[in-house]
């Protein structure tokens, strides 16, 4: 049973108004869906949603904060890469940005308040893997099981970015729709890796543009990820089930990010993808809808579920 659209609520103490939507039947497995850096919830492929409600999840997806339908941040824009910087010289710059990894983390659980669920499946892809540490470290009492995609730890000797993915990245788009809309699917081409599939990229662009086109949010983004720091000392302290996929030609965040997460985590599974980029491409939704399956199933280190 699917919500008829899309939801807009206020969200948590704060009231952040965060825009979500459910999938399935609420009486299933619920399993929650944190996307990356500047992506909208409706990024989540709808086909690997509906494998995921197959397998008997109640599933959610929401907006971040800065992305989507969701609140916008407002002030000045932050220097991400000055950030960057700073902490790569040792900086504490957490007091500098509005927010950080670990407040959307809240915003997250948020959500899941808001819908009465007390404990949960968590999975993020990228950023939202990086979200998804935050929550098995800090609200591990919450989760059921924890998945990070395409995600590293923090410790900037790991994950590296392949030049031309992080320039594309980075580059700001145009404003011109049509110029936008090429821009983003360009970003998607260099990103994804081999699976990539030039009319889904070009539909997803389409729909992202027009349902929010907000480049500032990506300058909140990144500050709050520059400013979350490596970690790697916090997640050896996790004791949830915990899966790590990763795809061993990702451009943007390198599989060492993955080798990194998994190692870093007691009894972590690990799934290394070949023929997987940056992306979640259709040709592999079915095994990684049966690894979320299978780490859900698994009691947690002290025997509960």
């Amino acid at each position: 049973m699917q919500q008829p659209t899309p939801t807009l609520a206020p969200i948590g103490q704060n009231g952040l108004e965060l825009c979500f939507q459910t999938f399935g039947e609420p009486n299933g497995d619920p399993l929650l869906l944190v996307m990356g850096y500047t992506a909208q919830m409706i990024s989540w492929p709808a086909g690997f949603v509906d494998a995921l409600v197959d397998r008997g999840f109640f599933v959610t997806i929401f907006d971040n904060r800065d992305s989507g339908l969701s609140a916008k941040t407002s002030g000045d824009l932050p220097d991400g890469a000055s950030l960057m910087a700073r902490v790569a010289a040792g900086e504490d710059v957490a007091a500098d940005v509005p927010y950080t990894l670990a407040d959307m983390a809240e915003d997250a659980l948020g959500v899941l308040d808001h819908l009465g669920i007390a404990t949960a499946h968590v999975v993020g892809a990228s950023m939202g893997g990086m979200i998804v540490q935050e929550l098995a470290m800090n609200y591990a009492d919450r989760l059921r099981s924890a998945v990070s995609i395409m995600s590293t730890t923090g410790n900037s000797e790991v994950g590296q970015a392949d030049p031309e993915a992080m320039a594309a990245l980075l580059t700001p788009p145009p404003t011109e729709r049509d110029a936008a809309i090429e821009h983003m699917i360009k970003v998607n081409q260099v990103i994804a890796g081999p699976l990539w599939d030039e009319p889904t990229a070009r539909t997803r662009s389409i729909q992202s543009y027009e349902r929010s086109f907000y480049p500032p949010g990506g300058a909140f983004q990144l500050a709050a990820i520059a400013a979350s720091g490596d970690r790697t000392e916090g997640l050896g302290r996790v004791d949830v089930p915990f899966l790590v996929i990763h795809g061993r030609q990702d451009p943007l965040l390198g599989v060492s990010g993955g080798f990194a997460t998994a190692e870093a985590v007691p009894g972590a599974d690990l799934v290394v993808l070949d023929a997987m980029g940056h992306d979640v491409p259709e040709k592999l939704w079915p095994q990684m809808a049966d690894a979320i399956m299978g780490i859900a199933q698994r009691p947690r280190l002290d025997g509960s579920r």
